[in-house]
């Protein structure tokens, strides 16, 4: 993979992250959080499309479909995970 190859999909896993931030909210922890789910989900993509082949929206050697697709199940699937229910159990102070 070449360096700019490199550098544009770190701006647009960069992007998804923060975009998805603007619209689910959050402070800046979650930027942070949902930033790194989108690199993950970006380049775990890339590297499964690269690996079985799959050519969906290629951009040089990055696999753009694929790639996006990843990072936005990562982003949607980090999200639904983070809705923990965090209401203590008021009669058992100590649970």
């Amino acid at each position: 993979m070449t360096f700019p190859a490199l550098l544009l999909g770190m701006l647009l896993c960069t992007l998804y992250g923060s975009l998805f931030h603007l619209f689910r909210g959050g402070g800046a922890g979650r930027l942070i959080y949902y930033i790194i789910l989108s690199w993950l989900g970006f380049w775990l993509g890339q590297f499964v499309a690269t690996q079985i082949g799959i050519n969906l929206f290629d951009f040089g050697p990055l696999h753009l479909g694929f790639a996006t697709i990843s990072s936005w199940i990562f982003l949607a699937l980090g999200h639904w995970l983070s809705l923990v229910n965090q209401d203590k159990d008021e009669t058992n102070p100590g649970k």
